[in-house]
């Protein structure tokens, strides 16, 4: 193994480190932390990991503390900060257009449709409150109306749920908000 001059070594088979002197062919003195200067072969000796690390790493140069100070630094400025409004945005929306549910409604009557808008949203609202997740948004579209009113007569059958317009700058008149509370006595 090559060493330097300044490296710091570990002795093989011994409790020794110490910092590479003079180097004498294969010959290698190093002062102890005792300070005691001692000779050994290069093949006894072995490069400490720790040292290279903060000699050619991120630490050259750098002291202990600052390198922690920034290490804190950079943590603290990581965090990203939510805004109020978007704290209580809801966690789930599911868009009943029908374009989003078939790829196709040829062969589809109205009631046909409105059937498989409702299932939709009997299945999503339970994959809602199995999974606890306590706010839906349910998109209709305005329309004439008729899935929405379905809607609230599905929302009106289970006792922990509380149903209301969504937030009309982000979907208009076409969507209804579900609250879904979560610890509900039977």
């Amino acid at each position: 193994m090559v060493f330097d001059i300044g490296d710091r070594v570990l002795v093989l088979d011994e409790a020794i480190t110490g910092v590479v002197k003079q180097i004498e062919g294969k010959t290698v003195i190093l002062e102890t932390e005792d300070g005691f200067l001692l000779t050994f072969k290069a093949e006894e000796l072995v490069l400490d990991k720790e040292d290279k690390v903060l000699k050619n790493g991120l630490f050259s140069g750098k002291t202990v503390d600052s390198v922690i100070i920034e290490k804190e630094h950079q943590r603290k400025r990581k965090q990203p900060k939510t805004k109020v409004k978007e704290r209580y945005e809801p966690l789930m929306e599911v868009d009943l257009h029908i374009n989003q549910l078939v790829r196709s409604t040829r062969g589809m009557s109205n009631h046909d449709i409105l059937t498989l808008q409702l299932d939709t949203a009997r299945r999503q609202l339970e994959y809602a409150m199995s999974k606890r997740i306590q706010k839906v948004v349910f998109i209709h579209g305005v329309g004439e109306g008729v899935l929405r009113i379905e809607l609230e007569y599905l929302f009106g059958r289970y006792n922990n749920v509380k149903f209301y317009d969504a937030n009309y700058q982000k979907y208009g008149l076409g969507a209804t908000e579900v609250y879904i509370y979560q610890n509900v006595p039977n």
